[in-house]
């Protein structure tokens, strides 16, 4: 009887072809490892435009919505609170003396006194820049408060309400310009000089002129 041979061969690889079998192995894996980087950067990337788009989106939402919130400065509601005027306010001034020398500064305390009938008052800045001391000589305006800007100070006058403050004149003659040392401005003269205080933007509120000599 004959004796039947196996149908698998029993030869083993050889070194050359374990050797290629494992660089094809290597190969493969790292175009794998390239690949899934790929598809995860694609995916990262994808998620990032997503999340651009949907802030623009939001962001455009967030600012219609500011835009609506927004008041338009003609409807701009207002307080009810009148400006204080000649019709509500009496303005009234007191040198510290009445003449002083070439030279040397008077002091004037300046008196805003509500005197209206309105329960809500009125509202007025009493800094230098609006209640306004003007010196004079003649018509010739020697000195303003105002000629230098301040910060306002706005106060609401009613019933029994009055503010005083003072304001000092240098004795020194003010041109259209601010000039922060007011000791270079040109001394005035020897003579008699008119002082009034005033409400700035309303003309007719003023105090009565108070004399001042300058000796």
């Amino acid at each position: 009887m004959a004796q039947k041979t196996s149908s698998k061969s029993g030869k083993k690889r050889s070194k050359k072809q374990q050797a290629i079998f494992r660089r094809r192995r290597i190969v493969v894996g790292i175009a794998a490892i390239v690949l899934i980087s790929f598809l995860v950067f694609c995916l990262y990337s994808l998620s990032r435009g997503i999340v651009a788009v949907n802030r623009e989106i939001h962001h455009a939402d967030v600012y219609a919505i500011s835009r609506k919130e927004v008041p338009s400065p003609t409807k701009e509601k207002k307080s009810g609170v009148p400006d204080c005027d000649a019709s509500n306010v009496a303005l009234s001034l007191t040198p510290a003396a009445s003449s002083f020398g070439v030279g040397d500064s008077m002091d004037f305390t300046t008196d805003v006194k509500y005197d209206g009938s309105s329960k809500v008052g009125c509202l007025v800045d009493v800094s230098a820049s609006s209640v306004v001391l003007t010196i004079k000589s003649g018509d010739d305006v020697v000195w303003k408060s105002n000629v230098c800007p301040v910060d306002t100070d706005y106060r609401l006058l009613a019933k029994g309400d009055e503010v005083k403050q003072t304001i000092t004149w240098p004795g020194t003659r003010t041109g259209s310009e601010c000039v922060e040392d007011q000791s270079t401005l040109p001394k005035v003269d020897r003579g008699v000089y008119s002082a009034q205080l005033s409400i700035e933007g309303h003309p007719k509120a003023k105090s009565d002129p108070v004399g001042v000599t300058i000796e």
